[in-house]
């Protein structure tokens, strides 16, 4: 029996271990938030310039997560967490090279593309080791991660930057990077080999994942939960100094919604993710950040904006573990790597279009919160029109 005490030691050790991953590659995302544009325009960058250095990381993010699903199904998580982790460290030192707006923007599309490797490969580990009765559990922890890390991240560079250069704080996040990569050998080399697919992924199990209902929602869920996030990073600021209030009450804002998020994926009502079908909390949350959406547009004192941001954090908070665990309902444990590149890659796809969208229109706050109030509603009307039909089996290559 001591065997059995002992591998249940070293799994909870293992998941653990890959929630600190999770952790630490949100948190070298959400630390570049406030630092990353008034250190390209030091650089003598224009404004377009600062734009496409912030743009440039999403995109490469992109092409980084797809990469890391193919070869995590291919390989294993093991290796491209491994490689993924080295590789985001050594992007992260070449800031200090940095001399020009040009070679940013060539250095942010590396640093993009490595940390997009991570993210996968760290939730298919989890996802292939969660028990399926506690699947909806395993993902809200995970999402308390993010939100923690969504916290913290900007906090710590806007602190310490006070103090070091922006390649300084890209060279701690390295260091961290490479302590991570050394642990991973330590703690995950036992559990690198998987059962391997029985043929290699090809074109048709591709199509096979977007045509699957339940992964549909899982990666709308993803693209629009990013979308609105997208434009709360740009309209929420405009909103908070058109009504006079400072620029950190932003910032406060922000850590309301997050605080809240957490609570909700670590007090026992997390159970509910375990008991309920992901698609009725799917709706239900995304439903949530629709109304807050529209509470938004009309609000007007800080009783009211701190108020709105909780409903928002309770929807966003219902949203994460919902599409995690459609996901892993709706995937095979050989299509998952894939199946998570896509669902991380329309992560990132959701930020960028939140803020372009909003943007091109060039609506004023009211409106822009009105309009994205109405979006997520109609995806929550999509998602229940889902329950209604028979949903598809899980993709078995």
């Amino acid at each position: 029996m001591d065997w059995i005490h002992d591998y249940l030691k070293r799994g909870v050790r293992m998941r653990f271990f890959v929630y600190l991953i999770v952790f630490f590659s949100f948190f070298d995302l959400f630390s570049q938030l406030p630092i990353m544009s008034p250190f390209a325009l030091s650089l003598g960058a224009t404004t377009f310039i600062a734009g496409l250095v912030v743009g440039t990381y999403s995109l490469a993010n992109v092409f980084g997560n797809i990469f890391s699903g193919f070869i995590t199904d291919r390989r294993g998580p093991f290796l491209i967490l491994l490689i993924g982790l080295f590789m985001n460290a050594v992007s992260l030192s070449l800031y200090s090279a940095v001399h020009a707006p040009w070679l940013l923007v060539a250095i942010r599309f590396v640093h993009g593309f490595t940390n997009g490797l991570i993210i996968p490969a760290a939730f298919t580990f989890l996802a292939n080791r969660a028990e399926p009765e506690k699947r909806g559990k395993s993902t809200a922890i995970s999402g308390a991660f993010v939100g923690l890390a969504a916290i913290a991240g900007p906090a710590y560079s806007g602190i310490i930057s006070s103090k070091i250069t922006t390649p300084g704080i890209m060279l701690i996040n390295g260091v961290i990077m490479v302590i991570l990569a050394a642990c991973a050998i330590v703690f995950l080399r036992t559990f690198k080999r998987g059962k391997k697919p029985s043929a290699k992924p090809d074109s048709k199990e591709v199509r096979g994942l977007f045509r699957n209902r339940g992964i549909q929602r899982a990666f709308a869920g993803a693209f629009f939960l990013m979308f609105s996030q997208g434009v709360l990073a740009l309209i929420l600021p405009l909103k908070v100094e058109a009504l006079g209030f400072e620029t950190k009450t932003t910032g406060m804002l922000l850590s309301t919604f997050g605080v809240i998020a957490i609570l909700v994926f670590l007090l026992p009502i997390n159970r509910i993710f375990d008991r309920v079908r992901p698609m009725i909390t799917l709706a239900f949350g995304i439903s949530l950040m629709g109304v807050s959406m529209l509470l938004l547009s009309g609000a007007d004192d800080l009783a009211s904006l701190f108020g709105t941001m909780s409903v928002y954090g309770v929807g966003f908070a219902f949203l994460f573990p919902s599409i995690n665990s459609l996901l892993i309902d709706s995937s095979s444990p050989a299509s998952r790597g894939r199946a998570y590149g896509y669902f991380y890659a329309f992560f990132s796809m959701g930020v960028v279009a939140g803020s372009y969208v909003i943007g091109a229109l060039d609506l004023e706050y009211r409106s822009a919160f009105i309009v994205t109030g109405i979006v997520l509603l109609i995806v929550a009307v999509y998602t229940i029109y889902g329950l209604m039909r028979k949903q598809s089996s899980p993709v078995r290559p």
